[in-house]
């Protein structure tokens, strides 16, 4: 019996879900697909929205435990830290309004007009900063406030690590533990996601018809833009003038995991060949042996990338304006979500729903996404592998000019 890998489920799912939609909306019976496959969508987004806030914490809170080594490396980690957070800062911001400047060619989707929540309420710098710290254990985990709970991670991640010794190593074993125990429990749960996309998929369908289709596209078509753009231009650029490396040797050397990354959509399982493009590229192996198993765990440019395109697609689609506060909530959520993203089949989708949820954008939204992830996931991991060489030829080629 031919047994289907989980991307192809989901495909699968997707095809079914258009034809299935196609065929009611053609009988003038769209409104059945909504009555009867809703309520098995709104359970998946459910158990979603269960697992995605203990998984984020422990996630969180594991990659910063993670770091202990980098009080050995002094300086060189305060910048591979920094270097990684303003790549993807910058990758997530040109992704906002790359895709602001096209979202008219995202269209408004029939069964989302008015079925989106009404925008938060304008607020001021101060109160969007005091909003960030939580004031309470639990408020963040009842009202799913992914900015507050990264907060927490990173609070408790840095205490475990002052705490040392023996007491820090348990602690750091049951952080492991509690996150192993989440991210199983997501696979479980992601094993419903062809059942869940077609339940979320089809009413959207039945009601818009062959806009959906096109719709996919748009949103593929940009992301890829952001990219490339990024790639061709921003790497390029930074290894340029960070350490006198042409774009041509860049590309050509990086050419070998970049098809890698591109064809197994797994930045963890690219790190041996990217390990050795970096030494070619001149970066000892003392320094990439560092810099690229961290940026394979914490800097995901094309992972923000993605989370910035979706988020405006999505709000596009549900005819809402993006406002300045919920911009910024994208931006910083995505950015600081990098240093969570597990490494499991639909881990994207989790962390997409986290930047959703942060920005006030509604879930249902992820089933227009979900379906082609994976055209998305070759192409954000080409950029994650990437970005993690052009951080390493950057800081080798600082300390050259500094040992100089």
């Amino acid at each position: 019996m031919l047994k289907l890998s989980f991307t192809m489920q989901i495909l699968v799912a997707m095809v079914a879900a258009v034809a299935v939609g196609l065929g009611l909306q053609f009988a003038g019976q769209g409104e059945l697909a909504g009555r009867f496959l809703g309520p098995g969508g709104t359970i998946f987004l459910n158990l979603i929205k269960y697992i995605v806030c203990p998984l984020v914490l422990f996630s969180v809170m594991g990659g910063i435990v993670s770091m202990d080594d980098l009080k050995k490396v002094g300086v060189v980690g305060a910048k591979t830290l920094a270097c990684f957070f303003t790549t993807s800062l910058v990758a997530v911001v040109f992704a906002l309004f790359a895709s602001m400047a096209v979202k008219g060619v995202f269209p408004l989707l029939k069964s989302a007009a008015g079925a989106a929540p009404a925008a938060p309420p304008s607020t001021t710098v101060a109160d969007m900063l005091i909003g960030i710290f939580p004031s309470n254990f639990a408020k963040p985990f009842m009202d799913a406030n992914m900015l507050q709970i990264i907060v927490m991670a990173i609070l408790f991640g840095i205490a475990i690590i002052l705490i040392g010794g023996e007491n820090g190593k348990r602690l750091e074993q049951g952080v492991r533990l509690m996150d192993g125990l989440c991210v199983k429990t997501l696979e479980v749960i992601m094993k419903l996601s062809p059942i869940g996309v077609f339940c979320l998929m089809c009413p959207v369908v039945a009601a818009n018809g062959a806009t959906v289709i096109g719709s996919l596209a748009a949103v593929v078509a940009v992301a890829y833009g952001c990219y490339a753009f990024h790639l061709l231009v921003i790497d390029t650029l930074c290894v340029k003038l960070f350490a006198g490396v042409s774009p041509r040797e860049f590309l050509s050397k990086m050419s070998p995991a970049i098809l890698f990354a591109f064809s197994s959509s797994s930045s963890v399982g690219s790190l041996p060949i990217n390990m050795r493009c970096a030494e070619s590229l001149g970066v000892p192996r003392s320094l990439a042996s560092f810099v690229l198993p961290l940026g394979a765990t914490i800097n995901m440019n094309g992972t923000v990338i993605y989370h910035g395109v979706s988020a405006v697609f999505i709000a596009a689609c549900y005819g809402i304006s993006l406002s300045v506060e919920q911009m910024v909530a994208i931006a910083v959520t995505s950015t600081l979500a990098s240093i969570g993203t597990a490494g499991v089949p639909g881990a994207g989708v989790v962390m997409l729903a986290m930047v959703l949820s942060a920005a006030g954008l509604p879930l249902d939204g992820i089933a227009l996404v979900a379906g082609v992830d994976r055209i998305f996931d070759m192409g954000r991991t080409v950029l994650n592998i990437s970005g993690d060489t052009t951080a390493a030829v950057m800081l080798n080629g600082r300390r050259r000019a500094v040992a100089a």
